[in-house]
Parts: C-alpha cells; sequence; structure tokens
C-alpha cells in the first residue's frame, strides 16, 4: 500500500500454550489479549465503540494523512497478532483510501508488542526503517509476511532481509537493529498502551473513542460507524 453494541467478551482464562492454537478454535475471534503475567488471553468478540473518551496522542511515528484533518486515528497494534493483520487487509485499506486519502482523517501508529521477542524486533525494525523515510512501506511488507508468532519470520535475518527488499541502505539498518537503537521506544510505547487502557490488540482510537479487535463477519462497519459521527 501507498503512504496513504456492546458485545460482552467470553469468559477469558490465561493461557500458556501458543494464541495461534487457541486462535484456531474461536468462533467470530477478533482481538489478542494482554493479561498479567507475561500470559495471553483471546476474546471472541470485539468490544464496540464506547462513549468514553480517551486523550491519547501520536506518539513518535510518522503521521499517515494531512496534518488539518479532523479525525485523528491512533491503532494499537502488533505485527504478529493475527487478527492485527485482518485489521491491515480488511481495515485499513479503506482507512487510507476513504478517509485518508481524501483527507478527513489521520492516522498514527503505536506499538503494543507483547507477543514475545519477533514482536520487539518487528517494531524495533519500523523504526529503523523510518530512519530512511520508509516506515508505512516497511510496516505493509511486515504484515504482508506475518506467519506464526516467534517462529523466525520476523528473525533478525529476515527482517534485516525485507530492508534490502526496499532499497534501504543495509550498512545503517542493520546498525540500528543490532545496536537496539529503539529497544526502549517500543517498550516505552507498549507501556504508554497499557496506560491509556489498552488491553488487547487492535485497538484503535478514533478520537479518542476506542474500538478493540476486528469483526472479522463485518470488519469494516464498526469503524465507520465512529468515524463517520466526527467526520460530518
Amino acid at each position: 500500500m501507498e503512504n496513504t453494541e456492546n458485545q460482552s467478551p467470553r469468559e477469558k482464562s490465561s493461557l500458556s500454550v501458543p494464541i495461534s492454537i487457541i486462535i484456531a478454535g474461536a468462533l467470530v475471534a477478533g482481538a489478542v489479549w494482554f493479561s498479567n503475567g507475561n500470559k495471553i488471553d483471546t476474546t471472541a468478540t470485539v468490544g464496540g465503540a464506547g462513549t468514553k473518551k480517551v486523550d491519547v496522542s501520536f506518539g513518535d511515528t510518522p503521521i499517515l494523512g494531512e496534518e488539518k484533518a479532523k479525525v485523528e486515528i491512533v491503532v494499537f497494534s502488533d505485527y504478529q497478532c493475527p487478527f492485527c493483520e485482518s485489521f491491515f487487509k480488511s481495515v485499513e485499506p479503506t482507512l487510507r483510501e476513504e478517509y485518508i486519502k481524501t483527507g478527513k482523517a489521520k492516522m498514527a501508529w503505536r506499538d503494543f508488542a507483547f507477543l514475545g521477542p519477533e514482536s520487539f524486533l518487528a517494531a524495533e525494525a519500523t523504526r529503523c526503517a523510518n530512519d530512511q523515510g520508509k516506515f508505512w512501506q516497511y510496516h505493509d511488507l511486515l504484515f504482508n509476511r506475518q506467519k506464526g508468532e516467534n517462529q523466525g519470520t520476523f528473525s533478525k535475518e529476515n527482517l534485516k532481509g525485507f530492508a534490502s527488499e526496499l532499497g534501504l541502505n543495509q550498512s545503517d539498518f542493520d546498525s540500528c537493529l543490532d545496536g537496539g537503537k529503539y529497544t526502549q521506544a517500543v517498550k516505552d510505547d507498549t507501556d504508554y498502551g497499557k496506560s491509556v487502557g489498552v488491553s488487547g490488540t487492535p485497538a484503535t482510537f478514533i478520537n479518542g473513542e476506542l474500538v478493540v479487535g476486528v469483526n472479522t463477519s463485518d470488519p469494516f462497519t464498526e469503524f465507520k460507524n465512529v468515524l463517520d459521527k466526527y467526520v460530518k
């Protein structure tokens, strides 16, 4: 890509097995959830948008869209989260085409890296790509290559290979990633997400109104309903 109601969650239980196994059994799964002790829960439904608003900042990654856009979208996500991939493929294209490219909205990405070491590495790598002006291109590539969790897909070797595919200066990128230049920034983003109430990914704030997850049977409608309240 170019630069461009209320539902009750199913009763959650702490799990120590890989999240992908649990997801496979979900009927209408919508989000991957964070819980205490670095364990993961899932929910089979998507949390609807509510009336409570949260003041959420854009952070330090590039903003997609026009500065003067009325609608501000902040997405907290994890590059290994399967529902974040669903958001990327079934929600984000329409967001970009109908709201961002038309000047109605602007969008920022914030890291919520909680699915393991490769989540952190992938998030760091996008920031290293940003040093060379290709944050969103690298972001898109990661979701298009997503395959399982902590199985080597987002190993340092592969992340460096992705940089090569995008024509980045290899030496600069490798130095950035190997040196952990953005390790703390990714941790800070994840901690900030928790501080504003993020407990699952994807978590999307639209002018401060939170929509959690992706309804896999009707991905865009809930987002559109919230967006259009602020576009008018």
